[in-house]
C-alpha cells in the first residue's frame, strides 16, 4: 500500500499542478495581455531557479552542445506550449477546450515515442488512449461554449500541442539527465527570449496589479513553471514517456475540478463519467 502511495505521489500532484494552471491562467489574464503576464511569469520562474542552483552549487551542462539540447527542449515544451496556451485563453478559448486539446498529447506523443525513441506500442495502450480520449470529451462537453469556436485560439491550442509533444520527446531523448534547477534555469531563459519578440510587437501591454493577478502569477510562476514541470521531468526521466503522457488525460479533468471552485464552473455528472473513463485508460496504459 505504502508503495502505491509513492508511486500515485508525483503524477496526483502534476495533474493538480498542470490542470490548475489552465485555471489561473485565465484568471489571471483577466488584468494582464498574454504576453506580459507569461513575460514575467517566465523571468520570475527563471530567476528563483537561478538563485537555487547558485546556493545549492549545482552542476551545470558540462558542454554547450548539452545547455543547447537544454534550451530546445525548454523552448519547445515550456516557451512554445505556453505561449500557444496564452494565446489561445486570450482568443477566447476557454480554458478547458484549451486543455482537451492539450489532452490528445497522449496520443501523439505514443506514436512519436513509438517512432523516435523505440517505445514498444500494442493494442491495450492504444485501447487506453482511444478511452481516455472519451472520457475528456465527456469532461469538456458541458464546459465549452460558443466561444470555444474560434479558429486562432484553436490553431494556438494545437501549437501548444505540438510543442508540448515534441519537447517531451526531446527531452527524454536529449536531456534526461539534465539538473532540474540550473536546467530549468536555462528552459526558463530561452523561452524568455522566445516571449519577448511577441511582448514587444504583438500586442498592446497592459497589467493591472490586483491581488487576483498576483495570486495567479506567483501560483503559474511558482506552482506550475517550477513545481509540476520539475514532476514531468522526473516522470520522464523514470519511465516511457507514453505512459507518462497517459497522465496528460487528467489534466481537463484537473482544471474542470479547480474552475469549479476558483471561477464558479459547472460541474456534472458528465465530469464523474468522462474521470471514471479517463482512469480505465490509465490503468489500461499503465498496467504491466
Amino acid at each position: 500500500m505504502i508503495t502505491i502511495i509513492r508511486q500515485l505521489t508525483l503524477p496526483v500532484a502534476f495533474i493538480f499542478l498542470y490542470g490548475s494552471g489552465f485555471v489561473f491562467t485565465a484568471f489571471g489574464l483577466q488584468d494582464s495581455s498574454a504576453m506580459a503576464f507569461l513575460s514575467l511569469r517566465f523571468f520570475i520562474a527563471f530567476f528563483i531557479l537561478l538563485l537555487i542552483a547558485h546556493f545549492l552549487k549545482v552542476n551545470w551542462p558540462k558542454s554547450l552542445k548539452d545547455g543547447f539540447h537544454i534550451a530546445i527542449a525548454g523552448t519547445l515544451t515550456v516557451g512554445v506550449f505556453s505561449i500557444g496556451v496564452f494565446l489561445s485563453l486570450d482568443f477566447g478559448i476557454s480554458a478547458s477546450l484549451s486543455a482537451l486539446i492539450i489532452a490528445l498529447q497522449p496520443i501523439l506523443v505514443t506514436f512519436l515515442a513509438s517512432y523516435f525513441l523505440g517505445e514498444k506500442l500494442n493494442k491495450k495502450i492504444v485501447l487506453g488512449l482511444i478511452i481516455g480520449i472519451i472520457g475528456v470529451a465527456f469532461v469538456v462537453s458541458s464546459k465549452t461554449s460558443s466561444n470555444s469556436s474560434e479558429l486562432l485560439g484553436i490553431l494556438f491550442s494545437v501549437i501548444a500541442l505540438l510543442g508540448l509533444s515534441f519537447g517531451n520527446i526531446y527531452q527524454k531523448k536529449y536531456c534526461s539527465q539534465m539538473n532540474l534547477y540550473s536546467g530549468g534555469a536555462i528552459q526558463t531563459l530561452s523561452s524568455t527570449i522566445l516571449a519577448l519578440p511577441l511582448l514587444l510587437f504583438y500586442e498592446d501591454v497592459y497589467i493591472n496589479f490586483t491581488n487576483d493577478f498576483i495570486i495567479s502569477l506567483l501560483y503559474i510562476s511558482i506552482a506550475v513553471s517550477i513545481g509540476a514541470l520539475s514532476i514531468l521531468y522526473i516522470m520522464i526521466r523514470n519511465g516511457d514517456v507514453s505512459k507518462v503522457s497517459s497522465i496528460f488525460y487528467l489534466v481537463p479533468v484537473s482544471a474542470a475540478i479547480v474552475g469549479y471552485f476558483i471561477l464558479d464552473s459547472a460541474f456534472d455528472i458528465n465530469i464523474m463519467i468522462g474521470i471514471t473513463f479517463v482512469l480505465v485508460s490509465i490503468v489500461l496504459i499503465n498496467k504491466k
